[in-house]
């Protein structure tokens, strides 16, 4: 199943991502995972918020770029090799990753990790028949 993901880019001028984070605040908008990447002028801010598409809107209202991406989001066993073996059934069916992050999640002895593959509909497929349990945007 797919979990909508905010991507937002952000200009590197001081205060500019509490400025996000503050206008998806006001708006009620609660976020259940982050991550942020930069280069020289701007970063990537990716996050899953408990209503995407209301978060999209007020950004983009604020004047700020941000696009909805479907994104998977997967039990990992919170042991030693738990992310190895997830990533090597996605390696044995030729699944690319382009970029993936982690986050607390509410199930004990889990770890949830977020994954941006190029073939969304693939690697969902590829989890289920390796009985990879997958979350549900309401379980985020």
């Amino acid at each position: 199943m797919f979990i909508k993901q905010l991507s937002i880019f952000v200009e590197n001028k001081f205060g500019r991502l509490e400025a996000i984070l503050d206008c998806l605040s006001q708006n009620n908008i609660n976020l259940k995972a982050l991550s942020l990447a930069d280069t020289a002028d701007y970063g990537v801010l990716r996050v899953i918020v408990d209503d995407a598409e209301k978060a999209k809107k007020v950004l983009n209202e604020a004047g700020v770029i941000a696009k909805l991406t479907d994104v998977v989001a997967v039990y990992i066993d919170d042991r030693s090799g738990g992310l190895a073996s997830v990533l090597s059934i996605l390696k044995n069916a030729q699944i690319s990753i382009e970029y993936m992050y982690a986050f607390l999640g509410r199930t004990e002895g889990k770890a949830l990790m977020v994954l941006k593959a190029e073939d969304e509909a693939k690697t969902q497929k590829v989890l289920a028949e390796n009985n990879i349990s997958m979350a549900s945007q309401n379980e985020i």
